[in-house]
C-alpha cells in the first residue's frame, strides 16, 4: 500500500457513499456499457455500495443473479439470451475478483473461477467463437480471449484489444463482437503482465515486458489461418494506450497501426501522486512492489514516453478528453508533436479520462479507423489530421487545441515548461 492510499482511503469511501461511481469517474457509465456492463446491473451494484470494502460483495451478488437467469434460459433452449446473461455475469465476476488485490486470497480465486465458467458458457453457446488463449511468456503464462466472426474467415485483419490497468480481458467480449467480429475481423482481448489472470499467476509488469507481451500476442495471431499476418493492429485505452505506443516504437514490432485513447503519455507524477491514490496502489500491485520508494526509483521515474514515440513509423490515432485527469491535454499534444509517422489526433471537449460521454463513438470510430489503417489507407508520409470534437456535436478540423484558449496553443505552453526527454535505451529516459 502507498502512503497516500493508506491515508486517504476514507476519501474514496465518502465519494462512493455520496456520489457512487460517477463521483470517482465522471460519466464513466457510458464506457462501462461499452465494456459489457448492463446499465441496470451497474445501478444495482452501486446501490449496494457505501465503501470500497463493499465492492466485491456487490459485484458478486448481482453477477450471481445474471448467471442464475442465464442458466434458466439455457435450460429452456434460448441460447442467445443465455449467452448474453453469462457475458454480463462474467464482467461482473471479473470486477469482483479485481477488487480483491491479494492473488492468494481464496475469494479472488473463487470469483475468477466463476468468471471463467461464464466465459466458457458464452463460447459454447456462440459456436466456439470466443476462445480462451494461454501463451508462455518469460517463464510464466499470459492470458487472452480470442474472438472470431460467426462466419468462418481466412486472411482477415486482426486487432489486439488492450485493457487499462484496472480492466480485464472479459471486458471486451461485447465490444469485440459489436465492432470487430461482426465486420469480419478477428479480435484478441488481452491481459498483459500485471493484469488479471496473468498477474494472479505471477507475471508482474516491468518497464518493457508489456510491450514484449504485445509482440507475443501478435505472433500468436499471425500464426492463425483466420488472420492476415500483415494486417494486425491494436486498440488501446488508458494504460494500454501507453503500452501500445511503446510496442509500436519497437523496431521488431509487427503491429500495422495503433488507435490509442486516453493514453497516459505525459509525466507519471500526475497519475501516481495527484490522481486518486488507488491508481498508484494498483500499479505497485501489478509490478509486484510493496516498497513505494523502490517503485518510484526503479519504475515510475523511468516510465514517461518522451522522445521514444519519434521511433514510430506506422499510423497512429490518439484520442483524449480535454480534462483527462491522468494526462493534461498539453502533455498529450506534446507527445503527438514528437510523432513523425502518419498520425491523427482528436481532443473531446469537456471529457475526462473515461471518455464516458463519447464512449460509443470512440469505440466505433477506433475500430473503423483501425480497419482502414490496416488496409493501408493512412500510409501517406506526412499525414497529420487534427480535430477538436465539441460537446454540442460540432467538430473543428485542422486543430486539436481547445477552442476556448483563443489561440494560446496548449502544445506551445508545454514546450515552454517541459524539458525534452531523450531515450537512453528503449526502456529508459534521461533529461537533458
Amino acid at each position: 500500500m502507498t502512503i497516500r492510499s493508506t491515508g486517504q482511503s476514507w476519501s474514496l469511501d465518502i465519494a462512493l457513499a455520496q456520489g457512487g461511481f460517477d463521483a470517482l469517474h465522471p460519466e464513466a457509465k457510458g464506457t462501462m456499457q461499452q465494456l459489457g456492463h448492463d446499465t441496470a446491473d451497474f445501478d444495482k451494484v452501486f446501490a449496494l455500495v457505501r465503501s470500497g470494502a463493499m465492492l466485491p460483495k456487490a459485484w458478486a451478488t448481482i453477477a450471481a443473479q445474471a448467471q442464475e437467469r442465464g442458466e434458466h434460459h439455457e435450460r429452456l433452449g434460448y441460447a442467445r439470451t443465455a449467452s448474453d446473461l453469462y457475458a454480463r455475469a462474467a464482467v461482473m465476476f471479473g470486477r469482483a475478483q479485481y477488487s480483491v488485490l491479494d492473488p492468494g486470497d481464496a475469494r479472488k480465486t473463487a470469483l475468477r473461477e466463476r468468471c471463467d465458467e461464464c466465459v466458457a458458457r458464452v463460447g459454447r453457446l456462440r459456436g466456439d467463437t470466443v476462445r480462451r488463449v494461454e501463451l508462455p511468456f518469460d517463464g510464466g503464462t499470459i492470458f487472452a480471449l480470442l474472438h472470431l466472426p460467426a462466419v468462418p474467415v481466412t486472411g482477415a485483419p486482426a486487432v489486439i484489444l488492450g485493457p487499462g490497468m484496472d480492466m480485464i480481458k472479459e471486458g471486451y467480449i461485447a465490444a469485440a463482437e459489436r465492432y470487430y467480429t461482426s465486420r469480419g475481423a478477428v479480435a484478441l482481448s488481452i491481459e498483459g503482465p500485471g493484469q488479471g489472470e496473468t498477474r494472479a499467476r505471477g507475471v508482474t509488469v516491468t518497464l518493457d515486458n508489456y510491450e514484449r507481451a504485445i509482440g507475443t500476442y501478435a505472433d500468436h495471431l499471425a500464426g492463425l489461418d483466420e488472420v492476415d499476418a500483415e494486417r494486425i493492429g491494436m486498440f488501446g485505452i488508458s494504460m494500454s494506450g501507453y503500452w501500445s505506443l511503446r510496442a509500436l516504437a519497437r523496431p521488431d514490432n509487427s503491429l500495422r497501426a495503433v488507435a490509442a485513447f486516453e493514453a497516459v503519455s505525459g509525466d507519471f507524477e500526475t497519475i501516481f501522486e495527484r490522481a486518486q491514490p488507488s491508481f498508484k496502489n494498483n500499479y505497485m500491485y501489478m509490478a509486484g512492489y510493496t516498497d513505494e520508494t523502490a517503485f518510484d526509483r526503479d519504475l515510475a521515474q523511468r516510465m514517461p514516453l518522451g522522445d521514444l514515440v519519434a521511433r514510430i513509423t506506422r499510423p497512429v490515432l490518439l484520442g483524449l478528453g480535454e480534462f483527462d485527469e491522468l494526462t493534461p491535454v498539453e502533455d498529450a499534444l506534446a507527445t503527438y508533436e514528437r510523432i513523425t509517422a502518419p498520425k491523427e489526433m482528436r481532443v473531446y471537449e469537456d471529457e475526462f479520462h473515461p471518455l464516458g460521454g463519447t464512449a460509443a463513438e470512440v469505440f466505433a470510430f477506433g475500430a473503423e479507423w483501425l480497419v482502414r489503417a490496416l488496409d493501408g489507407t493512412f500510409d501517406t508520409p506526412g499525414r497529420d489530421e487534427r480535430f477538436f470534437v465539441h460537446r454540442d456535436g460540432r467538430t473543428t478540423d485542422g486543430t486539436a487545441d481547445p477552442r476556448w484558449r483563443l489561440g494560446a496553443a496548449p502544445s506551445a505552453l508545454t514546450a515552454a515548461r517541459t524539458p525534452a526527454r531523450q531515450p537512453s535505451s528503449h526502456g529508459a529516459v534521461r533529461l537533458h
